[in-house]
C-alpha cells in the first residue's frame, strides 16, 4: 500500500455537546398565534400549545464533528375528530400536562472538518430579546470560535463571526507549553451581553455582544422590516488570568442578576496529590469577576477560600436566587455575595476546619462526573455517574440560601451533558447510551396525592416499550437494580411551607447511539443466504457502558425477511391495486379511518408482451383469464383512482378504467385532439403518473397528455394543456404531485390571497380536504417548471434544474428559450465532454405527519440522484426584484400574471447512494416507488442495479441500500392477510419476491442497527464461526463491604495478609465498588429477537478478564488442529500486590444441544503479569503477559513454552498475525514488528517505531504483495509504517519508516482486516484488502488501499476542493487531517492518504463547477465519479 483513502461510513452518534436555544426561530415567533388562521400563516411551523409546555426552543447536539439542530414538535392531546392518521405514530411516554407526544425533527445536519470542544448559545439580549434569534457558538482546538446563525432564505447555518487565537501572533498565550489538558470551553452572559471563552488553560477571551436596539432611533429597523435579527459578537479582548493570581483554573460561569456580566471563577491556588489529601484538602476558591466590556476592566467584587480539592463544576443559580452552586465529589456548596451554605453527600465529606459538622443529605451518593441543569429557579437536576437523575431543591428565604436538600429520583441514561429545553422539557445527552428528550411536570402540594400518580406512571413507561420497539430504542430509562425509578418526590417539606413539590417525568424521543465501540467481531447474519451477492456478515459490537452497555449489531445493506418466491422471467414492472366496491359516496367518511388497514386486491405483472393478474387474497391466484384487464401486451402502469373506487391500467396505446374485475371505459391514444401532424399518430406511452383524479402520460415523442377524472362518473376524459401544446420544446420527465391535507402545504408559498383563503375550484366538488395537485415537468434543456393542475398555470420555474444547484428559487425562463434553441448543435459539439444530463425521471412527494415539508428528487441520464427538500421564505422588501423584470419578452408576462409561488425555496440535501447507473437512451424504467406505510416506514424504493430503501425520519432521509439480490427491476408494496404491510420485488434474473422488513432493526441510524441490551459493560467480543456463536467479555458492578475487599488482597509471593490495623471499625463498615468480569457466549436468535445466552464463565474475584479469542492450536500429540477459546486475564489487586494473571483454554462441545457442555476448561495457568492479548500463530499460541511475549506450543493438556521476546512493552494491546509476522502495539512503547522462525524456534525483532506512540489498535494492510503496518494512537491519528531495510534511513532496517499518516477525530479501538470487494471489470486485484475501523464515538469507517493513477487524481482533486466548497463554521479540512504530535517534535511524514469525507463534497457542487474543477486537474466529471462509486463498491463489506 502506497497510497490509501480514508472513507467514513458511519458517522458518529455518541452526543457529547447539547444546548437549546431559538436559533431557527423567535421566542415571539412561537408565542404569537392568530387564533382565526390557525396554522395557514407561516408561523404554522411553530406551533404554541394551549396550555401545558409554552414556547420551546431548539436543541443543537455535537458528536464527534457532526453538528445537528433539531426543533422540537409538540403534539396536543387530540379529540378523536382531527386527523386519525397520526394515531399511528408511537406515542411515547402517555399524556402529560396535555400534551401527548413530543418529537425532535432535523432542521439541517453538518459534518465539520474539526471536532467540537464545547458549544454554548448567545442568547439575544436588550430590549427585543424575544424577536432576536440566538446563535450557536463552537469551539475547536486549540482556540477557534466559530459563530454561526440560522438563515431562513438559505435554510441552514451562516457564518456569523470567526475569532481565532492561534498561530504565530498568538504565541505568547501558550506561555511555551505546547499541550493542554482540554480545548477551549465557553460560557455565556445568561442576558446575552457578552461570551466567556477560556483557552491555553489561563486566558480568557471576554467576546462582547452587539446590543440591538439598546435605545438609539432607527436600531429597531432590523425589526419593523420584518426581517430577522441574530445574536452577534461584534468584539473581543483578552484577560490574562494569571494576572489575576490565578493558577489553575477548573471552572467558570456567569452569574444571574448583576447589572453588569459576572464571572465566577473556580481555581486551585495551589495542586494537592493523593498523599498529601489528609492534611492539605480544602485548596480551590471561587473568585466573582464583574466583566466592564467597554472599560476593558474586571475588578474583583467577592470571593471565597477554603473550598475542596476536588470541586470541579460550578452552576449558576438562575433569578431571583443568585449566587452559584460548587459540585464536589462529596459535598455541594452554595456561595453567593451574601449567604454560603453547603451539603454533604457521603460519609466521605469534611469541612474546612474539622470541628463543624456539614448537614449531610438523607442518603450516599457520589457526584464526579455529574452534570447538572435548571428544571425550575430553585430546584436543580443532577445526572451523576451512575446514570441515576437526582433533585437539589434550594430552600431559601427572599434571596438568602438557607439550605440544600438532595432528593432521588428515577434512574436514566449515563449522561455527558443535559440542558433544559424550555420550562417542562429537558434533553440528557449520552456518549455510552441513547440520548433522550424527557418532559417533566411539577406538582406541589401535600405528598399524600401522589400515590394515585405512582401507579399511572408505572404503566406508561412499562406498556410502552415492547410495543414501540420499532420506532424507539429501549434502552433510555430503565434500572437494572432498583425500582424505584418512577416515582419522584422532592425534598421534605420546608420548616415555612407545608407544600411539597413532587417530580413526574416521561421519556418523549431518543436518539439512536452505537458508540463507544470498544471491540467488534465480524460474523456471518442469521439470515445468510449463500447464492446472495450482497455480503453475508454483520458486525457485532461492543458498545455502551454499565446498565446502558449493549451489543450492537450492524449491517450496512437490509436484507428482508422473505415469505415466499416464484420464478418469473422477463419482467418489466409490478403494481398493486385496491378495490372498493361503489357503495355510493356515503363510504367517504368511513373510508379515511380504513385506508390505512385496507387490503390489495389484484397484483398486475407486467411482462415483456403481455400482463399477468393476480388476485391477492388469501393465496395469489392468476386471474388474467377472468378479468376484462388489458393482457395482450406490456403494461406501462397501474393505479387506482376515485377514492380507490376504481381501478386504471395504462399500456402503450390506451388506458381502461376498471371497476374490480369489469371495464367500465377504455381509451385509445391516437392524435390529440388539435390539428397535429400525422406523424405523431405512433406515439406510444412512455411514463405515467397517477394523482387521483388525474393521470399524466408521457408520450415517446416528448409531449404531454392529462386524463381528467370526472368524480360523479367515475369516467376520465383526454385533455392536451393548452399551454404545452404550441411550444417545441421537449418534455424529458414529468410528475404529478398530490398536496394533501388538512391543510396543503404549497399554499403556504403562494402571495396570492384566494389560493391560501380556501379550497381552488378544482377540488370543490370532493371532500373539501383533498389538497391540491401539481404537475412538475423537466424540459430537454434541464429547465423545471410546476403547474397547477387542471388549468395549467405555471407557479413555479427553475432554470437549469439539471445542474443540481444548492438552493432553487421562483424565476422565470422564458427568456431563455430562443438562445438554448438556436445554440443547442453548436454546444454538443464545443464541450469537451458529451454530458448526459437529461433529467429522465422526476418524483415529488409530501409524506404524512404533522410537519413533514415536500421532497423532490429527480434522476438524470448519467445516474445522478438529486434530492431538494422543500421550505418557505418570504424575501422581504424586494430583493428579488432582479427576478421579476420580464418585460422584454411578452410571453413571460402572462404566465407570471397567475398565482406564483413566490415564497416556495428548495435546498438540495446529500443522499448517500454510492449508486451510478447511467439510462439507455431507450426508455427508462422507472426506479423511484414511493410507499407510505411498509412495516409503519415511509419513504421510497429505489430500484436499479444498487436498489436500496430511503426511508423518512424526523425530516431527514435516511438511505439503507439493499444489496442482496443484485438488480432489482421492479418493486411494489403489498397488503394483505398473510404480508402485513409487506412489499414484492422482482430481480432482474426474473425472481419474484414477497417479503417484509425485519422488525428488530432500527432504520433510524446511518446503518441499520439492532441492540441487544447487555445491562452489564461489554468489554471484547469474538466470533467462532462452526457453531455461530459470540464469546464476550461483560464486567458489571458490585457493591462489597471494605473489609471483604481488604481481606482478599492477599500477596501471593509472601504469602502474607494485607494488614488493616491502621482503620478503625466504622472505616471498615463502609462499602467498596468493584467490577466483576464473566465470560457469556451468546447465540443469535434468527427471529431477531434477544440474543440467548448459551454459557457463562464466571471469573475469579479481582480477576478482570483482559481478552477473548478464538484460537487454533496444533495439538503436537494428535497432530490435528483444534480450535479453542483462550482467554487472558489479570488480578487487579492494588498497587502492593505483584501483577499476576491467568491464560484459560476452553474446548467448544461437541455434543448436541446439551447447554452444560458446551464450554469445557482444558487448560489454565498462572503467569506473571497481565495477559493481555493472544493470538495463534501457525498452531501455536503467542501470549503476551507483561513484559515478556512466549510462544507456546499445545500438545492436548497442557502448553509448553518454545520461544520468548523480552520486549519493553509494558501493555500490549493489540497482537496481530500474518504467515510468521507478528505485529505487538503497547500503550506507551509503539509498535514492534516480529518475526517467527519455526527451525531455530525463535521470535526476533525486526524492526520498530522509535518514536514513542501511545497505541490503541494495530493490524497488518496488505495491498498485493506489499505489507504495512497501520496503528491508531491517543492523539486520534493513524499512521501507516513499512519495514524497509535497505533504505538508509531505516538504520539498516532497525526503524520502520512512515508511508501515511492522518488524523482520524476520534479514538480508533479496533481495526479489522476485509477483503476488498472485488468491482467487475478489477479481477487481477485480488489479494487488496481495506482495514475497517471502530472509534469511541460511534462512528466506523476504513482504510483502503488506492492505484496510484486514482490516488493522483483524487488528491489534486481534494486540493481544488479546499477551496471550492464554502465550509462550515469557517473550518479549514487540510489544518483538520495535519498529524497531532501533542508538542513533540517529530518528522512530518508524507501525505498519502486521502480524505473521502471532503471529495463527496463534490458531488454536491453544480454541474458547472464540477466540468470546471474536472477541466482544471485536467481530467474529466465521469473519470472522477467513477473512481468515487469504484471506491464506496469496494467497501461494501457489510
Amino acid at each position: 500500500m502506497s497510497f490509501a483513502a480514508y472513507k467514513m461510513m458511519h458517522w458518529p452518534t455518541g452526543v457529547e455537546n447539547c444546548a437549546s436555544g431559538y436559533i431557527t426561530h423567535s421566542l415571539s415567533d412561537s408565542t404569537r398565534q392568530i387564533p382565526t388562521v390557525s396554522g395557514d400563516d407561516l408561523e404554522a411551523d411553530w406551533p404554541a400549545p394551549k396550555r401545558g409546555i409554552g414556547a420551546v426552543p431548539n436543541v443543537v447536539i455535537t458528536a464527534g464533528n457532526i453538528l445537528e439542530v433539531y426543533v422540537v414538535r409538540v403534539q396536543e392531546e387530540l379529540n378523536s375528530s382531527h386527523e386519525p392518521r397520526s394515531s399511528k405514530l408511537a406515542k411515547r411516554g402517555g399524556v402529560m400536562d396535555g400534551v401527548s407526544g413530543v418529537s425532535l425533527e432535523l432542521v439541517c445536519h453538518y459534518r465539520l472538518h474539526g471536532n467540537v470542544e464545547s458549544i454554548a448559545v448567545l442568547p439575544m439580549g436588550g430590549v427585543n430579546s424575544s424577536k432576536g434569534r440566538d446563535s450557536i457558538m463552537l469551539m475547536f482546538r486549540d482556540a477557534k470560535i466559530s459563530i454561526l446563525e440560522f438563515d431562513d432564505s438559505i435554510h441552514g447555518l451562516r457564518m456569523n463571526s470567526m475569532h481565532c487565537f492561534e498561530g504565530p501572533d498568538w504565541l505568547h498565550l501558550k506561555r511555551g507549553r505546547e499541550s493542554f489538558a482540554r480545548g477551549p470551553l465557553v460560557k455565556v452572559d445568561p442576558q446575552g451581553r457578552c461570551g466567556g471563552v477560556l483557552v491555553y488553560g489561563l486566558q480568557m477571551i471576554i467576546l462582547k455582544a452587539s446590543q440591538v436596539g439598546s435605545g438609539l432611533v432607527g436600531d429597531d429597523d432590523a425589526f419593523s422590516s420584518g426581517g430577522t435579527v441574530s445574536a452577534r459578537v461584534e468584539s473581543s479582548y483578552i484577560i490574562n488570568l494569571r494576572d489575576l493570581e490565578m493558577k489553575h483554573v477548573k471552572d467558570f460561569v456567569f452569574l444571574h442578576g448583576y447589572i453588569e456580566p459576572v464571572i465566577v471563577i473556580l481555581q486551585e491556588e495551589e495542586h494537592t496529590w493523593a498523599g498529601h489529601v489528609s492534611w492539605k484538602h480544602h485548596t480551590c476558591m471561587l473568585s466573582a469577576l464583574s466583566i466592564n466590556t467597554t472599560l476593558k476592566q474586571h475588578p474583583v467584587i467577592w470571593s471565597a477560600i477554603n473550598l475542596p480539592h476536588d470541586a470541579y463544576k460550578l452552576l449558576a443559580v438562575p433569578s431571583p436566587i443568585g449566587g452559584v452552586l460548587v459540585l464536589c465529589t462529596n459535598t455541594i456548596h452554595y456561595h453567593s455575595q451574601s449567604a454560603t451554605c453547603a451539603l454533604a453527600l457521603n460519609s466521605y465529606a469534611s469541612s474546612a476546619d474539622s470541628s463543624q459538622e456539614l448537614p449531610a443529605s438523607n442518603f450516599s451518593v457520589e457526584l464526579d462526573a455529574a452534570h447538572g441543569t435548571w428544571i425550575s429557579n430553585d430546584v436543580a437536576l443532577l445526572s451523576t455517574k451512575s446514570g441515576e437523575l437526582l433533585l437539589l431543591t434550594l430552600i431559601y428565604d427572599g434571596r438568602a440560601v438557607q439550605r440544600l436538600d438532595l432528593s432521588k429520583s428515577k434512574a436514566s441514561v449515563l449522561a455527558s451533558d443535559i440542558t433544559s429545553v424550555g420550562n417542562s422539557l429537558f434533553f440528557l445527552g449520552s456518549r455510552l447510551g441513547d440520548s433522550s428528550l424527557v418532559q417533566f411536570s411539577c406538582r406541589s402540594g401535600p405528598a399524600a396525592s401522589l400515590s394515585g400518580l405512582r401507579d399511572e406512571e408505572e404503566d406508561i413507561e412499562g406498556e410502552g416499550h415492547q410495543a414501540k420497539r420499532l420506532r424507539t430504542s429501549s434502552d433510555a430509562f430503565q434500572d437494572t437494580i432498583k425500582n424505584e425509578e418512577l416515582s419522584l418526590f422532592g425534598s421534605t417539606p420546608n420548616s415555612s411551607d407545608s407544600a411539597q413539590k413532587s417530580f413526574s417525568f416521561a421519556v418523549r424521543d431518543s436518539l439512536v447511539n452505537v458508540g463507544p465501540v470498544k471491540d467488534f467481531a465480524y460474523g456471518l447474519r442469521t439470515n445468510a443466504d449463500a447464492n446472495a451477492t450482497g455480503s453475508n456478515h454483520e458486525l457485532v459490537c461492543c458498545s455502551g457502558h454499565g446498565k446502558n452497555g449493549a451489543l450492537c449489531v450492524l449491517r450496512q445493506s437490509i436484507r428482508p425477511e422473505m415469505i415466499t418466491e416464484v420464478e418469473l422471467p422477463g419482467c418489466k414492472g409490478i403494481w398493486t391495486v385496491y378495490h372498493k366496491s361503489s357503495r355510493g359516496h356515503n363510504v367517504d367518511s368511513s373510508k379515511i379511518a380504513a385506508d390505512e388497514d385496507e387490503y390489495h386486491a389484484y397484483l398486475i405483472i407486467s411482462l415483456e408482451a403481455r400482463t399477468m393478474v393476480l388476485e391477492t387474497a388469501d393465496l395469489l391466484t392468476e386471474v388474467t383469464e377472468s378479468v376484462d384487464y388489458y393482457v395482450q401486451g406490456r403494461t406501462i402502469a397501474a393505479g387506482n383512482l376515485f377514492g380507490r373506487r376504481r381501478v386504471i391500467q395504462v399500456f402503450e396505446h390506451g388506458a381502461r378504467i376498471l371497476d374490480g374485475s369489469f371495464m367500465n371505459q377504455e381509451l385509445i391514444f391516437g392524435a390529440p385532439n388539435s390539428e397535429s401532424s400525422s406523424g405523431s399518430e405512433s406515439s406510444t406511452v412512455s411514463s405515467v403518473s397517477i394523482a387521483d383524479p388525474y393521470v399524466l402520460l408521457r408520450m415517446t415523442d416528448d409531449s404531454i397528455r392529462l386524463l381528467v377524472g370526472d368524480l360523479s362518473t367515475c369516467t376520465v376524459s383526454i385533455s392536451s394543456p393548452s399551454v404545452l401544446e404550441g411550444s417545441k420544446r421537449k418534455v424529458s420527465a414529468c410528475t404529478l404531485y398530490h398536496d394533501k391535507g388538512a391543510e396543503p402545504w404549497l399554499r403556504k408559498a403562494s402571495t396570492d390571497a384566494w389560493l391560501s383563503s380556501g379550497v381552488g375550484e378544482a377540488v370543490d366538488s370532493a371532500d373539501g380536504d383533498q389538497g391540491d395537485i401539481y404537475c412538475v415537468l423537466c424540459y430537454e434543456s434541464g429547465a423545471l417548471e410546476i403547474f397547477d393542475v387542471p388549468s395549467f398555470n405555471c407557479v413555479f420555474s427553475v432554470d437549469n434544474f439539471a445542474s443540481g444547484r444548492s438552493h432553487l428559487s421562483d424565476m422565470p425562463i422564458h427568456e431563455l428559450e430562443y438562445e438554448l434553441n438556436k445554440n443547442t448543435e453548436d454546444n454538443a459539439s464545443g464541450k469537451n465532454e458529451d454530458i448526459k444530463t437529461k433529467v429522465v425521471e422526476l418524483a415529488m412527494q409530501r409524506w404524512s405527519g404533522h410537519h413533514t415539508r415536500p421532497f423532490l428528487f429527480a434522476i438524470l441520464a448519467d445516474g445522478t440522484i438529486l434530492c431538494y427538500h422543500a421550505y418557505l421564505f418570504e424575501a422581504v422588501g424586494g430583493t428579488k426584484a432582479e427576478n421579476s423584470v420580464p418585460s422584454e419578452n411578452p410571453a413571460a408576462l402572462n404566465s407570471s400574471g397567475s398565482s406564483k409561488l413566490k415564497n416556495l425555496k428548495f435546498v438540495r440535501i446529500p443522499l448517500d447512494t454510492s449508486t451510478r447507473e447511467d439510462t439507455p437512451d431507450g426508455v427508462a424504467a422507472q426506479r423511484i416507488t414511493m410507499f407510505t406505510n411498509i412495516s409503519g416506514h415511509q419513504g421510497f424504493f429505489l430500484s436499479g442495479s444498487r436498489p436500496g430503501w430511503c426511508m423518512l425520519f424526523r425530516e431527514r432521509l435516511r438511505f439503507h441500500s439493499q444489496l442482496c439480490d443484485g438488480s432489482i427491476a421492479a418493486f411494489t408494496v403489498l397488503h394483505n392477510v398473510n404480508c402485513n404491510h409487506g412489499f414484492i420485488y422482482v430481480t432482474s434474473q426474473g425472481i419474484l419476491k414477497i417479503c417484509q422488513l425485519p422488525s428488530a432493526s432500527i432504520y433510524d441510524n446511518y446503518w441499520p442497527v439492532q441492540k441487544i441490551l447487555l445491562k452489564a459493560t461489554p468489554h471484547q467480543v469474538t466470533y467462532y464461526a462452526e457453531k455461530n456463536l459470540y464469546p464476550l467479555i461483560v464486567s458489571h458492578p458490585v457493591i462489597k463491604p471494605l473489609n471483604q475487599v481488604i481481606s482478599s488482597l492477599v500477596d501471593q509471593e509472601t504469602g502474607q495478609q494485607i494488614d488493616n490495623h491502621n482503620m478503625s471499625s466504622d472505616d471498615l463498615q463502609r462499602t467498596y465498588t468493584v467490577e466483576e468480569f464473566e465470560i457469556q457466549i451468546l447465540e443469535p436468535e434468527r427471529s431477531g429477537g434477544p440474543w440467548e445466552t448459551k454459557a457463562t464463565i464466571p471469573m475469579q474475584s479481582s480477576e478482570h478478564a483482559l481478552t477473548v479469542r478464538v484460537v487454533t492450536l496444533l495439538n503436537a500429540d494428535t497432530n490435528e488442529n483444534e480450535t479453542l477459546l483462550a482467554v487472558g486475564t489479570a488480578y487487579v489487586q492494588g498497587e502492593d500486590v505483584a501483577a499476576r494473571g491467568r491464560v484459560l483454554l476452553f474446548s467448544f462441545g461437541r455434543a448436541g444441544d446439551n447447554s452444560q457442555n458446551l464450554v469445557t476448561e482444558v487448560y489454565s495457568k498462572e503467569l506473571k503479569g497481565a495477559i493481555s492479548a493472544v493470538a495463534s500463530i501457525k498452531g501455536h499460541l503467542l501470549i503476551s503477559s507483561g513484559p515478556k511475549i512466549i510462544l507456546h506450543k499445545w500438545n492436548g493438556t497442557e502448553l509448553n513454552g518454545v520461544a520468548f521476546y523480552d520486549a519493553p512493552p509494558l501493555y500490549v494491546v493489540s497482537m496481530n498475525v500474518v504467515k510468521n509476522f507478528i505485529l505487538l502495539s503497547d500503550v506507551h512503547k509503539g509498535i514492534y514488528f516480529l518475526n517467527w522462525k519455526e527451525e531455530g524456534s525463535q521470535l526476533n525483532l525486526l524492526s520498530k517505531d522509535f518514536g514513542s506512540l501511545d497505541c490503541f489498535a494495530s493490524e497488518f494492510l496488505i495491498d498485493g504483495s506489499t505489507l504495512s503496518l497501520a496503528v491508531s494512537d491517543e492523539q486520534k491519528n493513524v499512521q501507516v509504517f513499512y519495514y524497509a531495510p535497505k533504505m538508509a534511513e531505516s538504520w539498516k532496517g532497525q526503524k520502520l519508516l512512515s508511508r501515511a499518516e492522518f488524523h482520524v477525530g476520534a479514538h480508533v479501538t479496533k481495526f479489522m482486516r476485509l477483503q476488498m470487494v472485488a468491482s467487475a471489470d478489477g479481477a487481477d486485484k485480488k489479494n487488496r484488502f481495506a482495514l475497517l475501523f471502530g472509534t469511541l464515538d460511534g462512528s466506523f469507517g476504513c482504510i483502503a488501499p488506492l492505484e496510484e493513477v486514482m490516488f493522483r487524481r483524487l488528491q489534486s482533486l481534494q486540493k481544488k476542493l479546499v477551496d471550492a466548497v464554502p465550509h462550515v463554521a469557517g473550518l479549514n479540512p487540510r489544518s483538520f487531517r495535519q498529524f497531532r504530535s501533542n508538542g513533540n517534535a517529530r518528522r512530518s511524514g508524507p501525505d498519502c492518504i486521502i480524505d473521502c469525507e471532503l471529495l463527496c463534497h463534490y458531488e454536491m457542487l453544480p454541474l458547472e463547477e464540477q466540468l470546471e474543477i474536472a477541466h482544471q486537474i485536467g481530467t474529466t466529471r465521469a473519470e472522477i465519479l467513477k473512481n468515487l462509486v469504484e471506491l464506496s463498491v469496494g467497501t461494501s463489506f457489510l
